[in-house]
């Protein structure tokens, strides 16, 4: 078993956290007054929110990720991955941003920022139709034929996780096939697409008796192709699971928990230099 590191004071401040979020006033104040009133998650459940299928196998699972920003070199490998599975061609439109940074002590580091799968998700209880809700395994899930392209769910977002399809998707994908072969449907004009976790990935390899997070067909792409495993997947459920060991050696952190959302993604800290 790998050592806990050592504690030590923090290297994100708060500050760096409030930045590296992508945190804007406009998505806080918009969801307050957007889930307090008719658009509340009481009633978007009124009208289909959980009529949607969870996740296949039919048992208890509960998928996170860990990103250690100490490991994370910058390669951008899991950006181009996520582009090329998703048939994501245009990279304005990219489901995993990456970006290089610095903390307030100087340490230099390189960001990257799915989809946080929040269980208290604020882009579910603004969506005035159903077209998004949280599955029964924690990931939060799209249904393109629903969405009408309000964009409620994209403003409320504290995350900057979601991006509207402005144009109908023709251009060829040339990250396809050095990064990968496209395994969905690209989005049709009109709706707000995002970082699924590869739910595709993981469906399907649960209804093969694969174990996400350990079997490479079912994890999500980002994670199979970070050259230094700097990304973690799995079921956190399960004390086995690759990244519920993580999450109990390292200490962690997740964006903005002070929002109540529960992201699902948690960071390990960039170490100092030398320690």
């Amino acid at each position: 078993m790998a050592k806990k590191r050592s504690s030590s004071p923090p290297i994100l401040s708060r500050r760096d956290v409030l930045k590296i979020a992508g945190t804007t006033g406009t998505a806080v104040v918009f969801t307050e007054l957007v889930t307090s009133g008719p658009l509340s998650s009481e009633a978007v459940r009124g009208i289909g929110a959980q009529t949607h299928p969870s996740n296949q196998a039919g048992e208890p699972h509960q998928w996170r990720m860990l990103i250690d920003l100490a490991k994370c070199i910058g390669c951008n490998y899991c950006v181009w991955a996520c582009q090329a599975v998703n048939d994501v061609p245009d990279e304005t439109m990219r489901w995993n941003v990456g970006f290089p940074d610095r903390t307030e002590n100087g340490i230099d580091f390189y960001m990257t920022r799915p989809c946080m799968h929040c269980q208290e998700a604020p882009c579910v209880k603004v969506c005035p139709v159903g077209a998004t809700w949280v599955r029964e395994d924690g990931l939060v899930a799209m249904d393109y034929d629903r969405c009408i392209g309000c964009r409620y769910c994209e403003v409320a977002c504290p995350y900057d996780a979601r991006r509207f399809n402005w144009r109908t998707p023709e251009s060829e994908n040339a990250l396809e096939p050095t990064w990968g072969e496209a395994e969905v449907e690209r989005r049709p004009r009109g709706v707000v697409e995002k970082c699924t976790f590869c739910v595709h990935r993981i469906d399907r390899g649960l209804d093969q008796g694969l174990t996400p997070g350990v079997d490479r067909e079912a994890t999500p792409a980002c994670v199979v192709a970070c050259p230094v495993g700097a990304r973690v997947f799995g079921d956190a459920l399960d004390p086995e699971s690759p990244v519920a060991k993580e999450i109990a050696e390292h200490t962690s952190f997740r964006l903005r928990e002070d929002f109540g959302t529960e992201p699902k993604v948690h960071y390990v800290q960039p170490e100092r230099k030398g320690a």
